[in-house]
């Protein structure tokens, strides 16, 4: 079979991988999830005109001359506390003691700090500094005005989007939710748990991290558990997989020559296309789309190959951005930044695009800089778990010493 690039793999993908139907939830419940919809006010924030300060609301022009050498004496009409309205119109040589988030009265036109002045008795204020029209003022509109798009569908819903949502007046919003994504291993040479291993025996470290990566990356994971290479026992844990969830991870059993229940009934039950892709680690790939009993919307499946490296490379660079497009995100991708190479990152051509496991830092020089994590092998897991990014070698010899190399940020 040709190598495919994975541009075109990529977007065969999320070619079948839509958005899932939204769903109405309430505000509290929305965090990390995506708006379905522009999320448009209706209101002005702030709804009036009130201070930033603790202090005495002003006529800018009546203290235009007032020092803490000479300050300008005002009488004080009102006080005025947060969530009261003004009584009445402040006058020329008037002032309104007023308090933080306090309507600023008819007239006022600035605010002087509680610091600047010194009250007379209850009745009258000495003024000694010099304030501008506006200033410390918070202005209606200010920080949105009504038809603002203040949350734009597409985007996650994050703890300062909720603020911002509540003081819009949303009770509940249309969100995408997050997909249902179960996870499985199979073999019969693999074992869970931390027990002694038999010969020919490895401990299951796929689904675990597979797992872990599906919650981290904002997703509900679905332990569909550890089966044995028995036909009927597979086919029942797919198919019950595809009743109870969004999409559906495998791993191991797609490589051209491997001779796997997997691959048998995967093909026998879905729509797949096994791919070798022009990438390392993870060139074997599969994809398709299960059909519903019920006829609802199809599930896809991502076929992942079986070293644990290569699974988690793979999970990144294709089921993740297809999962994301399910859970609604117009980013799909992470972050990718040029970085310095603080030693080199060696490879051979092959015609294939090299995936490095790097340690990346952000160095006193305002740039990026990376090294190896380790052992490049796609069986070498440590490596993977001291990496936080992924150098992208294009085919060729690699990147030397002090060359710049583009960088997946993967935390």
């Amino acid at each position: 079979m040709a190598l495919i690039a994975l541009e075109e793999a990529r977007a065969f993908v999320l070619e079948r991988c839509r958005p899932l139907d939204p769903v109405q939830v309430p505000l509290d419940q929305a965090l990390g999830r995506v708006l379905a919809t522009d999320a448009v006010a209706t209101d002005a924030m702030p709804p009036f005109a009130n201070t930033a300060m603790d202090g005495f609301a002003v006529r800018a022009a009546d203290v235009v001359a007032a020092t803490p050498d000479r300050p300008v004496r005002l009488r004080v009409v009102e006080t005025i506390l947060a969530g009261r309205a003004p009584l009445r119109w402040l006058g020329r040589g008037e002032a309104a003691r007023i308090m933080t988030g306090a309507p600023v009265p008819d007239g006022a036109d600035a605010v002087v700090m509680v610091e600047h002045t010194a009250a007379i008795g209850d009745d009258a204020v000495d003024v000694g500094e010099a304030v501008r029209e506006g200033q410390h003022l918070r202005r209606v509109g200010e920080d949105i005005r009504p038809g603002d798009v203040v949350v734009k569908r597409g985007t996650a819903v994050t703890p300062a989007r909720v603020g911002v949502l509540a003081e819009m007046g949303f009770d509940s919003v249309l969100v995408y939710p997050a997909p249902r994504v179960g996870v499985i291993s199979t073999g019969d040479e693999l074992v869970a748990g931390g027990g002694p291993l038999a010969a020919g025996q490895i401990r299951d470290s796929n689904r675990p991290a597979l797992l872990a990566l599906t919650r981290a990356s904002g997703f509900d994971a679905v332990d569909l558990g550890l089966v044995r290479d028995d036909e009927v026992a597979i086919t029942r844990v797919l198919e019950d997989g595809v009743a109870r969830c969004d999409a559906v991870v495998t791993s191991g059993g797609v490589s051209m020559g491997d001779v796997d229940l997997v691959k048998v009934i995967l093909g026998r039950l879905a729509d797949m296309r096994w791919m070798q892709i022009a990438i390392r680690p993870a060139k074997p790939f599969a994809f398709g789309v299960f059909d519903r009993v019920d006829g609802g919307p199809g599930v896809p499946v991502f076929g992942l190959p079986g070293n644990p490296v290569s699974s988690l490379v793979s999970f990144e660079l294709l089921a993740r951005p297809a999962l994301r497009r399910m859970a609604g995100f117009d980013e799909l991708d992470r972050p990718r930044v040029q970085a310095v190479a603080d030693e080199a990152l060696t490879r051979r051509p092959d015609g294939k695009t090299h995936f490095a496991r790097v340690r990346c830092i952000y160095g006193d020089d305002g740039r990026y800089h990376a090294r190896s994590a380790g052992g490049q092998g796609s069986h070498q897991l440590a490596a993977m778990a001291a990496a936080d990014g992924l150098a992208v070698l294009p085919d060729g010899h690699g990147a030397a010493l002090g060359d710049t190399a583009e960088v997946i940020l993967l935390d």
